[in-house]
């Protein structure tokens, strides 16, 4: 089931929803091995507007969008080793689901290249972009593998605060 089939999420802002077309951009990418600037212009003719406009991605922010995608296409041979670390003995990520590659290679990119955004913000967008697309685990194994990267990349932010004196 694509994520405009899946019902539309109660509150779904701006970023949230450039994070769900990334995820299907890096899907269509990883797939059809289409040039990022391609990809990124159909989205913006296709998907977020026009006839055939996808409804969960109304009121994306597609600078945003644009953005997350050049970012994982330009650091992806530091991302894909980092989530390759996390996963369980054995597996790689060309042995994940195209889905799930997409939504952890999002979140990563974000992790490492998007200051701006809060480790644990960023982790908790894409654990709901990953229950747009499943009912199952999945979301689970996103929430574990960013959590571990994100301790290991962004280690100032999970760092105790000392209790305040009184």
């Amino acid at each position: 089931m694509t994520a405009s089939e899946r019902s539309r999420p109660s509150e779904i802002t701006a970023r949230t929803a450039a994070r769900i077309g990334a995820v299907q951009a890096l899907y269509q990418m990883d797939l059809s091995g289409i040039d990022v600037s391609d990809v990124i212009a159909e989205f913006m003719r296709e998907r977020f507007a026009g006839d055939n406009r996808d409804e969960m991605l109304a009121g994306a922010d597609q600078v945003f969008f644009a953005d997350v995608l050049r970012a994982v296409v330009r650091r992806q041979r530091e991302i894909d080793p980092l989530i390759d670390e996390q996963l369980a003995t054995g597996w790689r990520l060309v042995r994940v689901d195209s889905i799930l590659r997409a939504i952890l290679r999002g979140g990563v990119t974000e992790l490492v290249d998007r200051d701006d955004v809060p480790a644990r913000v960023a982790i908790n967008e894409y654990v709901n972009v990953a229950r747009v697309f499943f009912d199952e685990d999945e979301p689970r194994v996103v929430n574990g593998i960013l959590d571990k990267i994100a301790r290991r990349v962004r280690s100032r932010e999970f760092e105790r605060k000392p209790a305040a004196r009184t």
